[in-house]
């Protein structure tokens, strides 16, 4: 069974914290894809992605929409990238999908996932985030494996949650 771990954030510094929450588990080679309605939170959790992989805080973190992919530098490369105007998988060849999978320094983040889902490999993190009121969202993390997701809770419950 695929571990799963709920959070609620109730606002989006705390979707940010959750992100640098994730930047601890994450290891070169993962990928993250992020599932949720236009204004979830998906880029804000990216941002603590970045901010917790050593990403420059001058580095501004935007949603990639219109130019489809963004490279940051951190303790391990982050690629970020925005499916949202993809119309369908075959249309991430041409981004550079394949090299960034091999890329062994790095973590792939996929915001809009479900537009091209079958080119996300089996082993990825699965990220949902849903509105749950005005600034509340509900968040779930499935993780890869749980030898991540236990390390990943405790450091949550430890810090009272994202």
């Amino acid at each position: 069974m695929t571990p799963t771990i709920d959070f609620r954030s109730a606002s989006p510094q705390e979707t940010v914290r959750l992100g640098e929450a994730i930047a601890a588990a994450v290891q070169p080679g993962d990928v993250l894809a992020l599932y949720g309605p236009l204004g979830a939170g998906k880029t804000q959790l990216v941002k603590g992605l970045a901010a917790g992989l050593g990403v420059s805080p001058d580095e501004p973190i935007v949603s990639p929409t219109f130019v489809l992919v963004r490279e940051y530098a951190g303790r391990l490369r982050l690629y970020h990238l925005d499916a949202y105007r993809l119309s369908g998988p075959d249309e991430l060849a041409g981004l550079g999908w394949e090299e960034m999978l091999d890329d062994s320094h790095a973590v792939v983040v996929l915001e809009w996932a479900d537009r091209v889902a079958a080119a996300i490999p089996p082993a990825a993190w699965r990220i949902d985030l849903e509105h749950a009121g005005p600034q509340e969202r509900a968040i779930r993390v499935t993780c890869p494996d749980a030898r991540r997701a236990t390390p990943l809770a405790r450091l949550l419950a430890a810090s009272g949650g994202p």
